[in-house]
């Protein structure tokens, strides 16, 4: 660098910096002034100064009025570097030691990534860029004809060399210093020479370090789109412990697990909140730069992350940050941190009188949240948003306040649930009349009805080895012949319980992939707990079916599922209904996880001359040795007296008459053929 005398003529100038990589670094050679000089010119200031000197531009003055705006703009920052007549060389320490009101995020950043003086000054100068236009202006003036306006490294190399320590190349620092490490300048273009290549700093950066906010891609500031959710006392406790425990390390994490996505946010708000940060959801792996976004804007990441069972994740580390961490994942997976494991908090479904305050905050008012609180074990984000379809459901129908029922057909809709995708829902309601069962069965189901209805605090009364490992769920298996009513026996089920009910796709649900089926049924159980649904495995011997001797990798691989929906099923908060024709094909060890068995028998006469007026009601024409001889001689389940029913209606309605006995009779012969079996004698007596 060359210093200009005012004759013009440029004489060589030496300045030695010592590297500021420690904040007493700059004060050991030079002492902050105690003069009342005017304070020192912003960074940006003293490194267009420094372009102007490699530049050749003198001091404005009478004799250079008329030279263009770009050289007179840069005279005066060159000037201005000048003001109190210290040299160049203390005026740029001095800026650092005291720095103006708008470089002191810079300032305080780069004594915390340890930056050089040339990366300070380069940053200021990229950084101006972005902002005032003729800054852009006079650096293309500058870089004519090859740089526009960005400075480029050949610029900085020549205009702020001379402020390294001994030993460090510019070069090196353009290339691989903290700032570009920590992605605070950038060299995009490495097709270009080194050169030739423009340095920027990223705009979210400039925009922090002038103390703004700015979208980064991949990442979300706050909550985003996602609705705030009022947390329970239970909750922010536990949150505000979290909090202490990642403020007492500085590279602490925190995995957060939890059903809905909406939940773990507010709950990561939350942590946020008393670290005295604001959230930053982070969805990308393009991390270079992010670090001193966090610093500048005082964030904490959380990784929202998607994790399949068994799997491991290692959370990948932030350039130029060194603080606490948060994750949000599902139930499933394992979540570490570069340096390990890092602790887990599976968000609860919080204690019932929380729940009622809860739905009491969800639906603007307290009538019936008691008993929603009692009867339905939804998660903090599930009420959040049952509460608002209720209040829909309400302004529909032209009322004020939302009452017990909306929240029911709210819940049936299962909007927000992100289950359609992987089950079916099943939303018409079975009423008492319509199943017709044995006294026996009839029991068995209203046994299973009470034991859903108090199975959040069955073993709060009971004994240690009662109430250990006790889980809310309930598991039970409808065995029997096809058409005998398991179906219609879970949707009673839920009519009864006022909770929606979602027959498993097993074909949306296997995958032929390795580790797909896991995943799945993984998501499938975890949304299903957070929004409190039944759940129906038809045929489920197909997905719990008994562990084959390995012969070969495929037989591994199957015996590996089979064992994790053990495992799973078992940890499930929520109600399973599994309908098999045979439950010796279920695994050996599946029969401990069931809390009962209900066996679906094909009808009795009696029980069948009660299906039959149950499907054909009033629209016949039968009598009862005709509807006697039917029950007696026509020994099939009620799915296939339904379709002989509905057949022989199509009949009559066509001739506009009531259901006759040969239309039964025609009905039950193409059901029979269907079956591969010959129409019952006796039947057309």
């Amino acid at each position: 660098m060359t210093s200009t005398g005012t004759g013009g003529t440029a004489t060589p100038r030496s300045i030695s910096f010592p590297r500021p990589t420690a904040m007493a670094a700059p004060s050991e050679v030079f002492p902050p002034p105690v003069t009342t000089d005017p304070p020192p010119p912003r960074l940006r200031e003293l490194a267009l100064a420094a372009v102007a000197l490699a530049a050749h531009v003198d001091p404005p003055s009478a004799s250079n009025g008329n030279t263009g705006l770009e050289r007179r703009f840069l005279a005066a920052q060159r000037a201005a570097a000048q003001r109190g007549h210290a040299p160049w060389a203390e005026t740029v320490l001095a800026t650092i030691l005291q720095p103006a009101a708008e470089d002191t995020s810079l300032v305080a950043l780069g004594r915390e990534l340890s930056l050089t003086v040339f990366e300070w000054l380069a940053i200021a100068l990229a950084s101006a860029v972005e902002d005032d236009a003729l800054v852009g202006r006079a650096l293309a003036h500058v870089q004519h004809p090859l740089g526009g306006s960005r400075p480029t490294a050949g610029l900085l190399v020549a205009a702020l060399a001379e402020c390294l320590t001994p030993g460090l190349s510019a070069q090196g620092l353009l290339l691989g210093g903290s700032a570009v490490r920590n992605g605070l300048l950038v060299l995009p273009n490495e097709t270009l020479p080194l050169p030739e290549r423009p340095v920027l700093v990223p705009l979210p950066l400039c925009l922090a370090l002038s103390g703004h906010d700015a979208d980064w891609p991949g990442t979300t500031l706050g909550l985003g789109s996602t609705p705030v959710i009022p947390l329970p006392p239970s909750i922010l406790r536990h949150a505000a412990q979290h909090a202490r425990a990642l403020a007492s390390r500085p590279d602490a994490g925190v995995v957060v697990r939890s059903g809905t996505s909406a939940e773990g946010r507010n709950v990561a708000a939350e942590i946020a909140r008393v670290l005295h940060r604001r959230l930053l959801l982070i969805e990308t792996d393009r991390l270079a730069g992010l670090g001193p976004l966090l610093r500048l804007r005082h964030l904490l990441p959380a990784f929202v992350i998607d994790l399949a069972p068994g799997e491991r994740r290692v959370l990948p580390a932030i350039p130029g940050y060194h603080g606490p961490v948060v994750a949000l994942a599902g139930p499933d997976g394992t979540v570490e941190s570069p340096q390990g494991p890092i602790p887990s908090w599976t968000i609860p479904v919080v204690p019932r009188e929380e729940r009622t305050g809860l739905w009491a905050a969800a639906l603007g008012a307290t009538d019936g949240t008691a008993e929603l609180a009692r009867h339905h074990r939804h998660g903090i984000g599930r009420i959040a948003a049952l509460g608002t379809l209720a209040c829909q459901i309400a302004t529909l129908d032209n009322r004020s306040q939302p009452a017990p029922d909306d929240v029911a057909d709210a819940a049936a809709t299962g909007d927000g649930t992100g289950l359609e995708s992987l089950a079916e829902p099943i939303r018409t309601p079975v009423s008492d009349e319509a199943l017709v069962l044995t006294d026996t069965l009839r029991s068995d189901l209203e046994s299973l009805l009470l034991r859903c209805r108090v199975r959040d605090e069955l073993a709060s009364d009971l004994g240690a080895s009662a109430s250990t490992r006790y889980r809310p769920g309930v598991r039970a298996l409808f065995v029997g012949p096809s058409g005998t009513g398991k179906t219609l026996a879970a949707s009673w089920l839920a009519t009864r319980l006022r909770m929606p009910l979602y027959r498993v796709d097993l074909a949306n649900v296997t995958s032929k992939y390795i580790g797909e089926t896991e995943k799945n049924l993984a998501q499938l159980l975890a949304r299903s707990e957070q929004a409190e649904v039944i759940l129906l495995f038809d045929e489920a011997d197909s997905l719990f079916g008994k562990r084959t001797e390995v012969r070969d990798s495929n037989d591994r691989f199957a015996n590996a599922q089979t064992n994790y929906l053990l495992q799973r099923i078992e940890s499930y908060d929520g109600i399973t209904l599994l309908t098999s024709n045979n439950k010796s094909r279920f695994d050996s060890s599946f029969a401990r996880r069931l809390d009962l068995v209900i066996h679906f028998d094909l009808p009795a006469p009696r029980e069948r001359r009660a299906l039959w007026l149950s499907h054909l009601g009033t629209h016949h024409t039968l009598s009862d040795l005709q509807l006697n001889r039917l029950a007696a001689l026509v020994d099939l389940g009620g799915g296939h007296i339904r379709n002989i029913v509905l057949t022989s209606a199509v009949a009559a309605r066509a001739a506009q008459r009531r259901i006759e006995l040969p239309d039964l009779l025609d009905a039950l012969d193409a059901e029979y053929r269907k079956l591969s079996r010959p129409l019952p004698q006796g039947l057309r007596e």
